[in-house]
């Protein structure tokens, strides 16, 4: 979409109405059924050396530098290559769909206003398109990070509850977290986090101020109700951008 062009979630909806501005995308490799694809590819890699610098220790983010070799199934072994690797202490993420009936009884979603440092400085020399005014404003299903006490099946709907409570402000208890489709690694070119999706039904009018986690980037964030088939026609528009809310749409409106 041109910069500064193309109307925004927050215009569409006040509308009342949603307008497709379908992007352009390129041909899809053939599709295979489950039981057609082919075994993966028995190559297992081998550390030779780790050269991390490593960050101080209170770094959000750590890169490690390794010095990788591949062995194949016929028995050759690679020559070393590197491969450098993000590390987060706080490794894997949930992902909650918050959704209710409304009078009409169409099923509604709650979504909320994120800003994204690394897609707000995202190179300009490196776009292929040009990108809208708001690059690196996203709307979202309400996420945060699986605290170390937290991993465990039981953790995971206890780190759901807490984060839907603090950047939405509905209270769900939680063992009425219930799990949407199975965890995928989102980035596993760079980072070894998996998501861990939930959703949960909420009461829109118990809502209360989201507490929030303390970060500036959450402060002030706009909440937004949808329904579920506007947020589904919003992310064919380009509108809905964020990967991991447009994968829990999907998986929801298949329940």
């Amino acid at each position: 979409m041109a910069e500064g062009t193309g109307p925004s979630l927050l215009a569409i909806l006040a509308a009342g109405e949603v307008t497709l501005r379908q992007r352009s995308v390129p041909t899809m490799p053939k599709a295979y059924s489950p039981r057609a694809l082919p075994p993966l590819p028995g190559i297992k890699l081998s550390i030779d050396k780790d050269r991390s610098e490593h960050a101080p220790a209170r770094a959000y983010l750590t890169i490690r530098r390794l010095e990788l070799r591949a062995q194949f199934p016929d028995g050759s072994v690679s020559e070393p290559f590197f491969y450098d690797l993000v590390e987060r202490k706080a490794l894997d993420a949930v992902v909650v769909a918050p959704h209710f009936r409304d009078e009409a009884g169409a099923r509604k979603v709650l979504l909320r206003s994120a800003l994204r440092p690394p897609v707000v400085f995202r190179p300009r020399d490196a776009w292929p398109v040009p990108e809208r005014e708001t690059l690196g404003g996203l709307w979202e299903f309400p996420a945060g990070l699986v605290e170390p006490n937290e991993r465990s099946e039981e953790g995971l709907r206890r780190c759901a509850a807490r984060e839907l409570y603090e950047e939405t402000g509905a209270e769900v208890p939680p063992e009425a977290m219930l799990p949407l489709g199975p965890s995928v690694f989102p980035s596993p070119g760079i980072i070894g986090e998996r998501h861990f999706f939930f959703h949960a039904e909420v009461d829109p009018s118990a809502l209360v101020p989201p507490i929030e986690d303390g970060s500036v980037l959450e402060r002030q964030a706009a909440l937004v109700t949808v329904t579920l088939q506007d947020a589904l026609a919003l992310v064919r528009a380009g509108e809905i951008e964020d990967a991991k809310t447009e994968l829990a749409l999907r998986r929801l409106a298949e329940i």
